[in-house]
């Protein structure tokens, strides 16, 4: 059975650099739950989204090794996604829990607990150049390394290395941005990868807010080769 795979880039900077790539199968039911990680392999994003109720929201989270409890970059695509075709929902339901969701101006918005997502371990380099000059550890490392671009505005440049749940280099992580702001407590623009940004906003209960730019790439019928 085929379905249409919609192909987004997330937290696009505001240049038009940078996005994190994402795909996107909004009749995820037409692709049975046993055949859901194959397929995520097969498309080669570093995650792919499920939807399986559209007006409610429920979805299921992939990257090419593991299912994802909670993921920002595809919960930020799927939300503004959602609104471009005509079913906007005001809350995501990923295995994880109800994730609130809303639009301001041009960046897609959704607030989640940072413990829902994969830990990283978030050490600070004394310079941007450190940041870009970083290896990639390998392994099963999780690691994010940030050094501050402007601290008094709360502009940092970061790298996520999500290489136990099989991603080399994250372009843009949303899971990361919830930790960055828990770890720091206050509002944050994060420049990611090539040049994505994650604008972040902490509350007082815990959660914290991550939100973005989302662009449409392309979309076209796709079928599993199985």
């Amino acid at each position: 059975m085929s379905t249409t795979l919609h192909v987004l880039r997330v937290f696009v900077g505001a240049g038009g650099a940078g996005g994190n790539p994402l795909g996107v199968l909004l009749n995820g039911a037409a692709i049975p739950a046993g055949e859901r990680q194959a397929v995520a392999v097969e498309l080669g994003f570093s995650e792919t989204v499920f939807v399986d109720d559209a007006a409610g929201g429920a979805l299921q989270i992939f990257t090419p090794a593991v299912e994802l409890p909670l993921a920002g970059h595809p919960l930020v695509g799927t939300a503004w996604l959602l609104a471009l075709t005509g079913t906007p929902v005001e809350t995501l339901r990923p295995p994880a829990g109800d994730v609130p969701t809303w639009r301001e101006g041009e960046l897609t918005w959704i607030r989640g607990r940072p413990e829902w997502g994969p830990a990283y371990d978030k050490p600070r380099l004394d310079s941007i150049a450190a940041v870009d000059a970083f290896a990639v550890p390998g392994g099963d490392a999780m690691l994010a390394p940030w050094a501050w671009e402007d601290e008094a505005a709360g502009r940092l440049r970061a790298r996520v290395f999500p290489n136990g749940i099989g991603i080399a280099e994250d372009e843009a992580t949303g899971a990361a941005a919830l930790q960055f702001g828990a770890l720091l407590g206050r509002d944050l623009v994060i420049r990611q990868g090539e040049g994505s940004e994650l604008h972040v906003r902490p509350a007082d209960d815990g959660t914290v807010a991550v939100g973005g730019r989302v662009e449409l790439v392309s979309q076209r019928s796709y079928a599993p080769r199985g």
